[in-house]
Parts: C-alpha cells; structure tokens; sequence
C-alpha cells in the first residue's frame, strides 16, 4: 500500500504491534480533529511547537510538568531572497518576534510567562540581528534593536536564557558583534538589557550534563522525563560522560581563523519513557583529512545519539543529515524548519526515505513544502514521505502522551491565527 494508504491505517493496527523500539514504524492514523481549533496542552503531555513564519527557526517547548521554553527566535530578510523565499505566514505586516510571541502566549500555560529561553547559536535567523528589525531605540546607551528574541521579549517574560559561549563569547574562538548581520551584537545587548531591567539569568550551556533544562514545576511527578546535551561549541558528549572536542585538534594546529558557526549548534536528547526526540539546531560542518577525505561532523554525532521517534533536521535539511546520522536516528518521524526553497534539498530527502539505511515507513514533516519545489521534484519516489498538510505552510506540534506510549503529529493552519487543525496523524512509540 502507499503512504497515503498507510496514514490512513486502522489504530487497531498498530494497537496489535508489539511496542518493541527496534520495530520498524508502528502505524498512525488520521483522526477528526481537521477544520476544528486545537485542543491545547495538558499537564502530563510533552508537547514541541515548530512554529512555522517564512523566516525563522522557532521552537516552543512545554514539559510534562507545565515548565517551558523558547529554542530560537530568529528575524531576518528571509524575503528579499526573491524566488528562494517562502510565504511569510500569516503576513509581513508584524516581524517574525512578533509572530512567534503571540503564537506562545495562545499555547503557553502560563501565557507571558516563559521559564527559559535557549539560542541554539549565533545566526540571525536563529536569533535576530542588528540590520533587520522592527524597530530600534536607545537602552544602556547603545541602538537596541528589536528583532527574534528581542522583539519577543516585548511581550514574553524569559526568566532564564542558555547561551553556548556566554560571558566571554570565545568559546572555542572568539567571535565577532558584526558576524552574521551583527547577530553576536545583537544578543550582547539582548542579553546585557534583560539581565539589569528584567531580572534574567544566564547560564552557558554544558555538553553532557542531564538536565541542566530541568522541570522546575512538579519534576517528581514525570521521573521518566530527561534531558541530556549532547552537543555545543563543536563538542559531542558521550553517554559515559566524557566529551570528544572535535575542533580542538585543528585550532592547535592553526587551522581554524574562523569557525563554522552551524558546528557549534547546541543539541539535546529529551526522553519521556520510551518516547525520545533529537534536535541540534543546524548542526553540520565538514572538511577535508591529511589523505583528502571528507570528515562530516554528523558523523560524529552519529556515534552517540542513538534511536529516537523523532528528530529535527540539522540545518533545515540542507545539504544535512548524514547516511550515518540518519542509519543512528532511525526516526518515525523527521520534522524540518523551514524558510527557504533550498531547504530539504534532494540529496537530503533521498536518504531520509532510503529504506537500505534502515528498514520501515517513515514521514517526512516539513513547516511547507512549497509549489514549486513540488513542481521541480515532481515523481521522485522520496516524494510520498512527505506529508502533504505541509504544502501549503503550517505550524507543527509533537505532542507526547504521559510516559511516551503514544505521541502525535499535528499540522496547525499558519495563514492566520485561527489555531485550525489541518490533520493530526497518531503513532505508538
């Protein structure tokens, strides 16, 4: 049967396939929830919101307990890409901040009140910039411009912000306020501003520690909930707890002037039962060993990742995504943030559904898929992975159940502010 077939699978199906993790993919179905407004949270529930603007990488986070954050608030001129742009939804009449802070305070339980906030790393369509804003001001004496998480933090009240290389910002090398559009800048100010008026702490970011982001509402409560840092400043943190520096070995030998900034993404593992997710913002990087091969820093993460149910593309999907990391994941479900046409590009959605990498059904959710990558791609096989409620743009919420038995996927109208189901597919774990 086909993937369309498949989606459409009675529950009773996969409610008699064994919830064994090394199982291929236990089978959803559709439910009557389409044309109606989305239900909201419930204590107990895991929920991940990829929140879907034309511009941004954005992710909303509510932890079984209530606790929440905020993984990047990007602003940028996704627009003026021209024809690589996608539609800005639901208009370019508010900034992407502005968007993605009225989209938490509908979903938020605790509306403007944000318990952390967490920038994956320093570009401007993760974080916001100094050259594209909604406005700017004076604040400590210097221009202050509002723009991703700082035009958010107009409305939402970030009581704690994780930061890869705060105070210092030279961890592993050194970076500059104007690198990318004078995002470094910006998030100096940001944060300099939010600590002295607004009361926010600031923590850097530790690979391998566990539960550094804690539940901080009722954690006894979901005792199976977890997570673990796996990645930050070019660093993979093994389950033993020992850390493999993977550009320590080339700035000793003066390599590196300047580093990949995708590369010191920070990546995390959450795991609620015996549900477990991968996001590690865009990272990625490579380059070329004494003997002229290629070493791909996917690769390396592969090592330590292991298998999850779902798992956010590295880098949009561009030019992402190992054979290795993808063979490690073994994800029923791969979730990608998109703001461009070059994003989930073939190569990348080739090996996604590349049933020799590993056996079984799998989807592919991006936040859009637009007409004419629908048009170019026309009758590649990778094509029925994709889940169609993604063509015309949509938010995405992964929505756990309490222990990780079940989880679901569903697809949010992003063409106003209506919360309108488009579909929700149910799997098991």
């Amino acid at each position: 049967m086909d993937r369309r077939d498949f989606i459409r699978t009675s529950m009773c199906a996969s409610l008699v396939c064994l919830c064994d993790f090394d199982k291929a993919f236990a089978a959803g179905e559709r439910d009557k929830s389409a044309g109606k407004p989305w239900k909201g949270w419930t204590r107990g529930q895991f929920q991940v919101h990829f929140i879907y603007t034309g511009v941004a990488e954005s992710m909303f986070y509510i932890f079984p307990d209530g606790t929440t954050m905020l993984l990047d608030c990007g602003d940028h001129n996704a627009i003026g890409r021209g024809k690589l742009a996608v539609p800005v939804l639901p208009n370019a009449e508010r900034h992407a901040g502005e968007w993605i802070a009225r989209y938490v305070e509908r979903v938020n339980p605790s509306k403007k009140e944000v318990d952390y906030m967490m920038l994956s790393h320093y570009h401007s369509d993760h974080a916001g910039c100094e050259t594209f804003y909604a406005s700017k001001d004076q604040r400590n004496g210097k221009d202050y411009t509002l723009s991703g998480f700082s035009q958010a933090a107009e409305t939402l009240n970030f009581k704690k912000a994780f930061d890869r290389s705060w105070p210092t910002f030279d961890d592993p090398l050194p970076v500059t306020d104007e690198s990318d559009n004078g995002t470094v800048g910006h998030m100096k100010k940001f944060y300099d501003y939010m600590q002295k008026h607004n009361g926010m702490q600031l923590e850097k970011f530790k690979p391998g520690t566990r539960n550094q982001v804690a539940m901080l509402k009722d954690p006894s409560k979901y005792p199976t909930f977890s997570t673990w840092n796996i990645c930050g400043n070019g660093r993979i943190a093994y389950p033993d707890g020992t850390i493999h520096d993977l550009y320590k070995e080339r700035i000793e030998n003066g390599h590196p002037k300047t580093l990949n900034e995708n590369g010191m993404s920070l990546g995390m593992i959450f795991s609620y039962g015996s549900f477990r997710f991968y996001t590690a913002g865009d990272f990625s990087d490579k380059w070329k060993l004494a003997d002229g091969t290629e070493y791909e820093i996917e690769d390396a993460i592969a090592d330590v990742c292991g298998k999850v149910n779902v798992a956010k593309l590295n880098h949009h999907g561009h030019y992402s995504m190992t054979r290795k990391l993808i063979a490690a994941l073994q994800a029923q479900v791969y979730v990608s943030c998109v703001w461009d046409q070059l994003h989930n590009v073939a190569p990348v959605m080739e090996r996604l559904a590349d049933r020799s990498i590993y056996p079984g059904d799998r989807i592919i959710c991006p936040g859009i898929f637009p007409k004419e990558r629908r048009e170019k791609d026309a009758g590649k096989a990778w094509m029925s992975d994709i889940d169609e409620d993604s063509f015309e743009g949509g938010h995405i919420i992964l929505n756990v159940e309490p222990e990780g038995k079940n989880y679901s996927i569903t697809y949010l109208t992003a063409s106003d502010e209506s919360m309108t189901v488009k579909s929700v597919l149910h799997f098991r774990s």
